[in-house]
Parts: C-alpha cells; structure tokens; sequence
C-alpha cells in the first residue's frame, strides 16, 4: 500500500521532528524566514523547505510584510490530530489513578511496618 503524501496528510507531516519542532517556534507568534533561521539555528534552504511542507498541508501560513513573509501556525489545521489524541486521554487519566492508589498502598504499608 502506497504512503500519504506528507503534503496531504497534518500526521505524516508533524511526523518529522524538525517540523515540529518549527512548529512550537511559531506557536503564538509570526516570524519572518530569518528569524526562524536565527531561532533555530538552521539553514535557510531547510527552514524553507519545512515550512513548505506544513503550508502545503496548511498548519503554517504566510502573509506578505513589506519585502518579507512572515509565517504563523494555523492551529485549527491541528484539530484532527488532537481529536485522535484525545481518545487517549481516558487511559491515561485512568493509569495515573490507579498509579496513585498503587503509590498510596505501598505508603500506608510502610507505615505500619514502621
């Protein structure tokens, strides 16, 4: 079976750490190609090449500022993945539960040991 396309796909593109990572950069903030190459401390042609991708995708987009483009997240590309996320929330919620009761047994047993 073929693979997605990384440029149709918002979970094979966050896929690459890099474009995570550039992700959390821009989170709440609009950054100029520059800065980020500043920021990150990558190369330019890399920045521009991540950053195609999540715009192909449309987690990241662009506006024109003077001679610049400046870059900003578009959180609500995001949401499918979040929705897939949140499902898990309900084990997690229910292992740490049972993780403090597990913690909270041995603590009292030691106690009476004492």
């Amino acid at each position: 079976m073929a693979r997605t396309r990384t440029t149709f796909d918002p979970f094979n593109a966050i896929a690459e750490p890099k474009r995570r990572a550039l992700i959390e950069t821009l989170a709440g903030r609009e950054l100029a190609v520059n800065q980020i190459v500043e920021l990150m401390g990558w190369k330019q042609p890399m920045v521009s090449k991540h950053l195609g991708v999540l715009k192909q995708v449309g987690i990241v987009s662009e506006r024109k500022q003077g001679r610049y483009r400046v870059y900003r997240v578009n959180a609500g590309q995001l949401k499918p993945v979040q929705e897939w996320v949140v499902q898990f929330e309900q084990y997690w919620r229910n292992s740490l539960d049972h993780l403090e009761d597990y913690l909270n047994a041995i603590q009292s047993s030691e106690v009476k040991d004492e």
